[in-house]
């Protein structure tokens, strides 16, 4: 059992403070590379919790190989993201307010591909197009950083 379901074992779905690292990787063509999330069927961005002990840049690294087997030369830095407006809550139930940092990869290798549970797909956005189906958290990052974000929900 990992650490954040262990928590969730005592305090249920209850509001955590999360800490984790989201990663924007841009193929030659300035396309950003999302996946289609398994929790919510919606594409958002590479990134998760840390772990115990693990630093931001760390965590990065991880989530980019575990969601995506890439890796990546250098992380850049572009920003560090917290307050209410970073509130999530899960399909499931479970509440987060994170406190996201933003990195770059500089110098992705490898050939995107899924690489555990918690993707669908991948694929490559323009991210200053309209995105259907963009996870509503991934709009509020990508907003914040300046990209003309338009998500398009699926009408029901």
């Amino acid at each position: 059992m990992g650490y954040i379901a262990e928590l969730r074992e005592v305090v249920g779905t209850r509001p955590l403070i999360m800490a984790g690292a989201c990663v924007l990787v841009f193929d030659e063509r300035g396309r950003l590379l999302l996946q289609r999330r398994s929790d919510s069927g919606d594409w958002g961005t590479i990134g998760g919790a840390l772990e115990p002990g693990e630093s931001l840049e760390e965590a990065a690294a991880r989530e980019l190989w575990e969601e995506t087997g890439l890796t990546a030369r250098r992380f850049r830095l572009i920003d560090l993201f917290s307050g209410r407006d970073m509130y999530y809550c899960y399909p499931h139930g479970d509440e987060v307010y994170n406190v996201m940092a933003v990195y770059e990869a500089i110098g992705a290798e490898g050939t995107p591909q899924v690489n555990d549970q918690e993707g669908l797909e991948l694929g490559y956005f323009d991210p200053e197009a309209p995105i259907e189906e963009l996870n509503p958290f991934t709009g509020r990052v990508l907003a914040k950083l300046g990209y003309l974000v338009h998500a398009k929900r699926k009408e029901a």
